[in-house]
């Protein structure tokens, strides 16, 4: 049964917290034929609890992080929000000074949410997808998201890993933008090491937005997305450069996409997506609120 909240959430309050975790059940700017990622928040919460928990003598048990810690992170679970909510809501959470959360839901929503956090100052992104999404021909759908947040985002100091599935113009658009681009193939070249290297060099000095596409990875790791690719990222590359990212760069806030539970039939997908979460927040520095 799918949960409207992440068990690990420990705050009782917004204010009470310095995580804010929200969900946007939502894909009305998706063209995938592939349905669906609108459970996606719920099925990742439920995920959480059922393959990060273990009970044993009536006592819920927690999981440990690989990489990080859980202790002093105040995380408050917002629920979910309505797709014309994601702005307004993301701007209350980063003028708070607290670090946005956020499980999708088409990959769109990322763009609300560095329009909160990049207007006055632009941010880095680090956007791990298969897709680099610089549709410039159409807007405003889950195609076009680096388009539309190009106010927000400095190309110049960010990247794209994973990718391997392009259209002429989205690599045209990047060329321009001066957005570097590392592939699957990049990463079995230049190994992970090196990889984690270039982005750390790539985004420093900068506040850096993470959103993580789950189609980056894999088919065989990840078979229950929206659009998969195969040739992807395994899971242990994409574990090992989120968290050296964020343990080392000033992370402002990370989402994760594009979770399509339809196609998840043994829960792998939702299962990962659970481990990103936890992963990814332990390794986040404190912030001050």
């Amino acid at each position: 049964m799918a949960l409207t909240r992440f068990h690990r959430a420990n705050a009782k309050s917004f204010s009470d917290a310095n995580i804010i975790v929200m969900g946007v059940p939502d894909e009305s700017r998706s063209h995938a034929t592939r349905k669906g990622t609108s459970t996606a928040p719920d099925t990742i919460r439920a995920a959480s609890d059922e393959s990060e928990f273990f009970v044993r003598d009536g006592k819920l048990i927690p999981t440990v992080p690989m990489r990080g810690t859980l202790e002093g992170k105040r995380i408050f679970d917002a629920g979910n929000v309505q797709r014309n909510a994601v702005y307004e809501q993301a701007r209350k959470i980063v003028e708070a000074g607290k670090t946005p959360v956020t499980l999708g839901g088409d990959h769109s929503l990322t763009t609300d949410i560095l329009k909160a956090a990049g207007s006055g100052r632009k941010l880095s992104l680090l956007y791990f997808d298969a897709h680099p999404d610089f549709v410039s021909s159409a807007r405003n759908y889950y195609g076009s998201v680096l388009t539309d947040s190009a106010d927000y985002v400095d190309y110049k100091k960010s990247m794209l890993v994973g990718t391997r599935a392009a259209e002429p113009e989205e690599i045209e658009n990047a060329k321009k933008a001066g957005l570097a681009m590392v592939t699957p193939i990049d990463i079995t070249d230049l190994g992970v090491h090196k990889v984690a290297e270039m982005i750390r060099e790539k985004v420093a000095g900068s506040r850096v937005y993470i959103s993580v596409d789950l189609d980056c990875v894999d088919p065989a790791f990840a078979p229950g997305v929206s659009v998969p690719s195969p040739g992807g990222i395994t899971v242990a590359d994409l574990l090992y450069l989120l968290t050296s990212t964020i343990s080392s760069c000033d992370v402002i806030g990370f989402d994760i996409v594009e979770l399509s539970p339809d196609y998840d039939a043994d829960g792998r997908t939702a299962n990962l997506a659970a481990r990103i979460l936890t992963e990814c927040i332990a390794c986040l520095k404190k912030s001050p609120s």
